[in-house]
């Protein structure tokens, strides 16, 4: 799974990155240590006049299904298994209709040991930053009227896939990682079958990372900043 991970870039490194047009929504400071229900930057492409535009908004991780009838549901829908996301209802519409990249510097897995667990940070050396699949969905809060600014709640989950035979030691499961050269096509508004998406899930490579085995402060959300993605001292 993907339950903890870093984004320490300013919004203009963002729009640099990932050839935003319009970036929307508040602000989220740079965070070390971002965890589930914390709002998060995320890349989507909207049609607007007919013409798609590439945003750079803000959600809330944990993705909210229109359907819902409580907004807490995304606490348990932070992440969305690649196997299953056409075929779950919380996400097969999201899944070809509203897909995302969610930029990261690296994430954080625990990999399970005799002597307990051990907290691991791992990044890519060569593609940076990263950018996880997501799937992002729009929930209308029933407490609200049409017009109120906050009527909508913007929410996003994050694709996890097998992890590679190199990572799996450390934690079977594994963001879905989007190379550059498949931005356009995971963003594109226009691809909305259900098997062109499975075949464009089928030709994200496997990502090259690099683990560092990190300090336990990492374990608490309440700590937070650049230290925690230092080698732990030996």
């Amino acid at each position: 799974m993907c339950g903890r991970y870093v984004m320490a870039r300013a919004t203009s490194d963002l729009v640099s990155a990932f050839a935003v047009e319009q970036s929307v929504g508040p602000d989220v400071l740079p965070s070390w240590n971002v965890a589930p229900t914390d709002d998060v930057r995320i890349v989507t492409e909207r049609f607007r006049q007919e013409e798609p535009v590439r945003r750079l908004a803000t959600a809330k991780w944990g993705l909210v299904p229109v359907w819902a009838k409580d907004p807490k549901i995304g606490a348990r829908m932070i992440n969305a298994r690649r196997e299953t996301i056409l075929e779950k209802p919380a996400f097969r519409k999201a899944a070809v209709k509203r897909r995302a990249l969610v930029p990261a510097d690296g994430y954080y897995e625990w990999e399970k040991t005799a002597d307990g667990k051990i907290p691991t940070y791992l990044y890519s050396e060569k593609q940076d930053p990263l950018a996880f699949a997501g799937l992002y969905e729009f929930w209308p809060d029933p407490a609200l009227p049409e017009d109120h600014e906050h009527k909508w709640l913007l929410s996003v989950t994050i694709i996890t896939t097998q992890a590679t035979d190199a990572l799996g030691h450390i934690h079977d499961r594994t963001p879905l990682i989007i190379a550059p050269d498949l931005y356009a096509d995971w963003l594109d508004p226009k691809l909305t079958g259900g098997s062109d998406v499975a075949q464009l899930l089928d030709a994200v490579p496997e990502p090259v990372l690099t683990p560092r085995v990190v300090s336990s402060q990492v374990n608490s959300v309440r700590n937070n900043g650049p230290e925690l993605i230092e080698p732990a001292s030996a």
